[in-house]
Order: C-alpha cells, then structure tokens, then sequence
C-alpha cells in the first residue's frame, strides 16, 4: 500500500488529502485538512499577493508539513492555481514555500482545466461534457468528448474576485448584481454559445456548487448523504439564489449546506451559475464531488492516459477491496442472483439497467461484515451511502443500497429514499430484493451445494428447480422462507425442489 497527500492550493481555501492507493488497483481517501486561507484577497486590485492572505497560506501549509512528518507521509504534492499564477510576487510566495519542503507545481490554466475534466473522466459514465470549475479567482469551462479533454479555458471570475469587484453591498444591491451577471455574460459569450450550439451535459465542481447543492439537498431533507452526481435542476438553483440575494452575510452562514467560510462570497459563485444555465438553455448541472485534487491523483494511479477503463465497475471493486469478503461465496451469489433474473424475466421485463443494480448488490452484499456480523445488512447500506461510488446516478445509488439493507431480512421498503426513486421503483426494488435474497439463501451454507438452478413458470406457480450434489438442507429451508415475498413480488406462489 501507498500513500500520497497532494495539496490544493486555491484562491479560497487550502486543502489537503491524503489517499492510500495500490497503483491501478484500488485507493480510498485515508485522511483530508481544510483550511480557509483566501490567498486572492486584494490580487484582483493590486495584482501581488498580500501580506496577510501569504500568512495564512503559510500557516495552512506548515500545518500540512508537520502533518506528513508525523504521519510519515512521504510524498506530498502541492498544486497552485490562479492566485498563485497570476502574481506579480510569486516567485517570493514560492521560495517561502520551499522551506517548508513542500513540492509545488503552479499550474497554468490548461493544465487546471485538464485535471478537472479527467477527474470527471474518471468519476462519471459520460463519453461528453461540458466541465465547469469555479475557484475563488477563476473559473475554467472546458470541453470533454469522448473522455478526453479536447478545449478548455480559465476566465477572471472567481467567488472571490467577483465580489469584490461588484458586491460592494451587503445584501447585494440590484444594481451590483446587474453588474455582475453582465461581466459574466460578456465574458463567456464565446463559450455559451458553444454551450447553446453543442449541447451536452454539464458537470460542475469545487466548494462553491458543492456548498449550493448541499444546502438545497437540506432545504427538502434529501436522503443521500453525498453530492456526488447529484442533478441541481435550474428551478432549484433560482430559488436558493433568490434567498441567498435576500440576506446579509450574518444571516448566510446561519443556511445550513453552507460553510460560514463562505458566506460571503457564495452569492457571487451563485451568480455565476445561474447565468451559465440560464444562457446555455440547460436544465441544471450535475455535481461532481471530485475536482482537481482527483485529478491529480489520477496521474499517480493509473498510467498515461490515466483513465479507468469502466467507472461503474471500478467503483463497485473498489469498494470491494476495502471491505472485502470471500470471494467464492460472493461470486456464487452473483452467478444465482444472474441465473434468477434471466429466468424470470417473463414476469418483471426488466432489462440490463436492471441486472446491472442487481450485480452490483450481489457483489456487495456482505461488505457490513467487515464491521460486524450482527446488522451486517445496515452497515453495508451505511458504507455504500456514505461511500464514493462514481459513475452511478442517485437513483441507482439508492436502489443500490436499499437491496443491501434488505438482502437478508424484512419487507423492503424505499422509506425516506423515496425522493430518489422514479415511479415504479418500489415495485422493481421488491423483484430485485427478491432475486437477491434467495440468490443469497442457496449459498446459506458456503459449501457450494447448490451448482444450478432452473425456473418454470405455470399459470399461478414457480418452480424452482435445484441441482446439486449433497443435499443442499440449509439451502433448501431457508429459500422456502422467501416465498411469501416473492408471492408478493411475482404475484405466484414459489415452489422448490431438489432436480431429478
């Protein structure tokens, strides 16, 4: 196992994480510092960086250098943007710096717009997209098709630099916001109309829509307890604007999904948004949870062009490997919970989205073993919510983890997730649920008794056919317990037998 920790300098804050990794294998986020350092106060007047904003930059990384000398953390890569960038007295900044035996790339613009989109490549099952990353002192809206990065560029608009450029009021005046929202569209006019002419979904990143979406997931006591892939309708954007116009910034940090950190600069971040949507005709954007951190991370995980071939299925056995369980047994619930989809297919239609939500459980299924055997079934769900598991909607995501907490016991229900859910989905969770649990039932044993099984279904019964060597008795008993579920499910009674 490796570690790395990698730094993101930023025009706002200064962050550090840390992740353990086995190359092109498997990683996970092992440990992570934020501190607000606001590095571009006053860059946009004076063009130099300022004596206090330095300060508090040094401060942030002295901290992330005793950090990695007492967690011998060997490896720690610093990267600076558009603050850093643009100063007439960086090279001063940087020779601080240095002292502190930190590794620092400045990147250029290009290069901050490259590692967000490969970030997205690698965090979303998109082959397009627009990428939008907005910072304190720029914002960066780069084209991705087909996984690569193919244009991009990094515009004078960040949280920080617009407000103080405009919001000179508190709350903003009519006028102040005019002026704003002008500048933005004058500035992008080139790329909204490509936006407009070439349209495709957008993906956002960085503090400021990560603290919007936040705090519009709390506003309708959203179930999922990440941001990640989160769709923020244009409707939902408007509104929280709206109010956010209507305060001061005393009464902003009081909004719970925002860090009061933020509190005076999120109104022009919002701004910038909503004049992106609004201007390009789309209907919202999707929220990634990863950005330039990520990114860079990428470059030391996976070899050029530093992609993972299937997002959804990495997630999944990455996830895995950080929890992992025996691998026979899981395989051969896998193979049941497959085999009882197919044959069953004439009484729930469902197709490959829907074997696809179903592996994935099965692969899952037992990782809240890994804390304990006792509710096993709701700490998997836990860590499957709280976990990362990019290039899945939140739909899936919730239906993901719904069959695990219910792969053992109990009437599955959508309960609090049901925002989550389209129409129907109560019905698809039960059949899923369904396949699962008996998947899991005729491996009860872990003695691979079971090797096959056949479904045929009559007018008001199925039969459930299985073939094994010794009698599977365990098998047997406790897939019989599963038939007034599936009654439920399938409308049938379940039979079961042993072939021949």
């Amino acid at each position: 196992m490796r570690r790395i920790g990698i730094v993101d300098l930023g025009s706002n804050t200064a962050r550090l994480v840390v992740y353990a990794y086995e190359p092109g294998e498997w990683f996970y986020l092992a440990d992570q510092i934020r501190e607000p350092v606001r590095l571009a106060e006053g860059l946009a007047a004076t063009g130099v960086l300022g004596e206090a904003a330095m300060w508090r930059a040094f401060g942030a990384l002295q901290l992330y250098a005793d950090f990695a000398r007492d967690t011998d953390l060997a490896h720690v890569h610093v990267v600076a943007t558009s603050a850093v960038r643009e100063a007439q007295n960086r090279h001063a900044f940087l020779d601080q710096v240095g002292r502190l035996g930190l590794e620092v790339s400045v990147l250029s613009g290009e290069d901050e717009a490259r590692t967000g989109v490969l970030a997205v490549a690698n965090s979303f099952s998109l082959e397009d997209a627009w990428v939008m990353d907005l910072g304190g002192g720029t914002v960066q809206l780069s084209r991705m098709r087909q996984r690569q990065f193919i244009e991009g560029q990094d515009y004078p608009l960040g949280a920080v630099r617009l407000t103080e450029a405009h919001l000179a009021s508190d709350p903003p005046k009519k006028k102040e916001i005019k002026q704003l929202v002008t500048e933005v569209r004058e500035q992008l006019s080139g790329v909204l109309e490509s936006m407009r002419g070439e349209p495709a979904p957008l993906v956002a990143m960085g503090g400021t829509v990560r603290n919007l979406v936040r705090a519009v997931q709390k506003s309708r006591d959203y179930p999922m307890s990440q941001v990640h892939g989160f769709f923020l309708r244009r409707e939902e954007l408007d509104e929280l604007v709206d109010r956010l116009l209507a305060m001061d910034r005393t009464e902003r940090t009081k909004v719970v999904g925002i860090k009061p950190d933020r509190a005076d600069v999120i109104v022009a971040g919002a701004l910038v948004y909503r004049t992106v949507l609004r201007e390009s005709g789309l209907p919202g954007l999707f929220v990634s949870g990863q950005g330039l951190r990520e990114g860079t991370f990428y470059r030391h995980f996976l070899p050029a062009p530093h992609l993972i071939p299937d997002v959804r299925s990495f997630g999944i056995q990455n996830l895995f490997a950080r929890y992992p369980q025996p691998a026979e047994h899981t395989k051969q619930v896998r193979h049941f919970a497959a085999r009882l989809f197919d044959e069953l297919e004439p009484l729930h239609g469902y197709g490959a989205e829907a074997a696809r939500i179903l592996d994935d459980a099965a692969w899952l299924h037992d990782i809240g073993m890994a804390v304990g055997y006792h509710g096993h079934h709701r700490h998997g769900a836990y860590l499957i919510d709280t976990g990362l598991l990019p290039g899945m909607t939140h739909r899936e995501l919730a239906l993901l983890t719904l069959l695990v907490r219910y792969h053992r016991k109990g009437r599955p229900r959508p309960g609090h997730y049901q925002q989550a859910l389209d129409n129907g989905d109560r019905t698809l969770l039960l059949r899923l649920a369904v396949c699962l649990r008996l998947a899991e039932q005729l491996e009860r044993g872990r003695a691979n008794r079971v090797r096959d099984l056949a479904v045929e279904i009559g007018p008001g019964t199925v039969h459930l056919s299985l073939f094994a060597g010794d009698p599977p008795r365990v098998e047997l008993v406790e897939a019989e317990k599963q038939a007034d579920l599936f009654e439920s499910a399938f409308g049938r009674k379940l039979t079961i037998g042993i072939a021949g």
